[in-house]
């Protein structure tokens, strides 16, 4: 008898949920719902199992879609009434995505959505279970692995293009969120 088991981090799944516009997930009917068997899983975890070579991202990105697909395919997520809070939510991270590169303070974002800097921070982490700037460190994160990954541009300019003020600041977030320097997450 051969198994494999697979780890999904609990943030995976909590992204993909608020993403899908939900909030709580109902892991008992996941794994029911796994258990009477999915084809793509099945054949997912094979692949995963067989990777060669950039493992680490392999696997990232295999736990990305699997956390989708399983919201989508297995559970109906929960969706909340939307609300007018939720609206500028949705609007205060679009101008983050925006103004990825630029200095933000939360009075930015709280003045660009018409609300409260303690307003803000409230439903926002109600929203999406994060702080703003925490959301906002997240996304700069995300922006240069990709640019880690996907181009040869120097440290000092994926810095300047993801938002920090320099390249030490970079790498001690990306450290603090990644648990390697930016130089070695581009070398594995």
């Amino acid at each position: 008898m051969r198994s494999l088991q697979v780890h999904i981090p609990r943030d995976v799944v909590d992204s993909a949920a608020v993403r899908l516009g939900g909030d709580e997930v109902d892991f008992e009917a996941v794994a029911e719902s796994v258990n009477a068997g999915d084809p793509l899983v099945e054949e997912a975890m094979r692949a995963v199992g067989a990777a060669t070579g950039a493992d680490e991202l392999y696997a990232e990105s295999a736990s990305a879609f699997l956390a989708v697909h399983l919201l989508t395919r297995h559970v109906r997520v929960a969706v909340p009434r939307t609300t007018r809070e939720d609206t500028r939510v949705r609007a205060a991270v679009a101008m983050m995505r925006e103004r990825l590169a630029e200095p933000l303070t939360l009075a930015d974002i709280a003045g660009e959505v018409h609300l409260s800097v303690y307003h803000l921070v409230r439903v926002f982490q109600r929203a999406t279970g994060q702080t703003p700037h925490r959301f906002l460190t997240g996304l700069r994160i995300e922006e240069a692995k990709r640019l880690l990954r996907d181009t040869d541009l120097p440290i000092a300019q994926i810095a300047r293009r993801c938002g920090f003020a320099s390249p030490g600041a970079l790498s001690t977030a990306f450290a603090r969120h990644t648990g390697v320097r930016p130089s070695v997450y581009r070398n594995s």
